[in-house]
Parts: C-alpha cells; structure tokens; sequence
C-alpha cells in the first residue's frame, strides 16, 4: 500500500537528514511533494498532507537543537491550513540558525516555478518597477526560490528511474547527477554515502576546459554555495 511506503519513507527523511549535517552539509533540498501529486487519489493526498504534519510536529526538537533552518518552496498556498499553520511556525522559529538549511519542495515543480517568477517579473515591468533591459540571468535566479540556497551540486534521484521529473530546473543545471536503484524508504545511509563518494571523484569543469587535475573533494563534501538534493517520489 503506498501510504505504508510514504511512512517509511519519512523515517528516511530523519535518517538522511542527520546524516547531512553530520557531514557538514550547507544545505539539502527534499521533493517531498510535486505539484503533481495533487492528482493522486484523495485518500493519498490527506495521508501525505497528515503524514507531514506529523513530521513537523515530530521533528521540530530535532532541527531546532541540530541548527537546522527549515524552508519550503513550491506553490504552498494550495497546502491545507492545517499544514500551513505548523508548517509557517517552524519556519519562523527556525530562520536564524545557520548550521544547514532543509528545504522541502511542496507542491513544487521546476516549471511551475520559472513559470510564477517569469510572472511575477512581468508584472514588475508592466508597473514600471523594472525595465525590460533589467531582465536577466541574475534577475531571474535572484527571484527563484530554490536558488536561494545555491546551485545543486549533487541531485540524487531514488527508485530506477534516470530522470530528474521537474526538480530543480534552474538549480541542477550542472549538478552531478547520481541515480539508485533503490526507493526513497530502502535509501539508507551507505547509499547516500555512496552518493557522497561518488560525487567526490568526478571532475567538476563547468562547461570549462581545466588545465590542472583536480583533487577529489572528500566524501559528503560540497561547495559552500551549493547543495545536495534528493529526488525521492
């Protein structure tokens, strides 16, 4: 029964989470919820939105003496009030600590999200708040949600499939990209080191040619800048 699986899969979310900042990750970003999965059955969409709720709750003391800052990006108004209510407190109450930043995409999608920033800036220059000549690359990724936290470095997609489905379009531009054949509630903490691993041994050009070989980052390294993210529907 998949409500069983996504229950699982949020004891995985603990375990990677700590994990992550066992390892001194900056940030990670989980698909937790796609725009998408408004589509599921009914009954599935009310165990998610209370299996969240129930992460909130349950985790709140986890992340707060851990240092971690939770956010979310994705369209959040369609979420329940319910969701809202806990979901916007322990944003706030987490927004000054600094030792990583948890981002949970929530009825998120990549194209939804350059599609409502691509919006919100025409409306600036519809209003003369900006000219059409201050659009660009910068503007653009300054208004991005999930740019907020730095490019993707490692995205990590779970369950077989060699996709990134809609996560991050703007972000994982040149993340590295790592696929397991596992689900998200089997993913355990020697796969994600195996990710962590395996990042650390590529060579990272940027589109670029380099002149010297680089040194392999450490395992569970990452850029200051950047962050691991985890594709787990």
């Amino acid at each position: 029964m998949r409500t069983a699986g996504h229950h699982e899969g949020s004891h995985t979310v603990r375990d990677i989470v700590r994990e992550c900042r066992s390892a001194g990750v900056k940030a990670l970003t989980l698909y937790a919820f796609s725009e998408q999965n408004w589509e599921r059955p009914e009954h599935e969409v009310a165990a998610l939105m209370e299996l969240l709720i129930e992460y909130l709750v349950s985790e709140r003391s986890e992340l707060m003496d851990n240092q971690i800052r939770l956010r979310a990006i994705g369209r959040t108004h369609k979420l329940p009030q319910r969701v809202l209510d806990v979901l916007h407190a322990l944003e706030r109450d987490s927004a000054h600590l600094t030792g990583m930043t948890l981002t949970l995409a929530l009825s998120y999608g990549g194209q939804e999200e350059l599609a409502d920033t691509a919006a919100e800036i025409a409306r600036d220059v519809a209003a003369g708040r900006l000219a059409p000549e201050d659009v660009d690359q910068a503007l653009l990724e300054s208004r991005l949600p999930s740019a907020s936290v730095g490019p993707v470095d490692l995205l990590i997609r779970t369950g077989g499939d060699q996709r990134i489905s809609n996560f991050l379009l703007w972000g994982a531009a040149y993340a590295e990209l790592f696929f397991s054949p596992k689900l998200w509630p089997e993913f355990g903490l020697a796969d994600l080191h195996e990710a962590f691993e395996s990042f650390g041994a590529r060579e990272r050009r940027f589109g670029r040619v380099l002149d010297t070989q680089p040194v392999p980052a450490p395992a569970g390294s990452q850029q200051e800048s950047g962050q691991p993210a985890t594709e787990a529907r």
